[in-house]
């Protein structure tokens, strides 16, 4: 009787740790960031904010760079 216990509480808490687990899923390498041209500042007091990839759906996007005020 006492095995029948200690195997319920086995299972039980391997079960409540696998709950737990997170898969997440596996994006492909990063491509190299393109060549950017910066284009000329519009107005004083403006910075540029460099490009970069960011996941989409089901890829890498490119968001391009651009000027903005702080």
């Amino acid at each position: 009787m006492l095995k029948i216990i200690k195997a319920t509480l086995v299972a039980a808490l391997v079960a409540t740790t696998l709950t737990g687990c997170i898969v997440e899923p596996v994006h492909p390498r990063r491509p190299p960031p393109p060549v950017e041209v910066v284009p000329v500042m519009p107005a004083p007091g403006y910075h540029w904010v460099p490009g970069h990839y960011r996941w989409g759906p089901g890829r890498w996007v490119w968001e391009p760079g651009h000027w903005r005020t702080y």
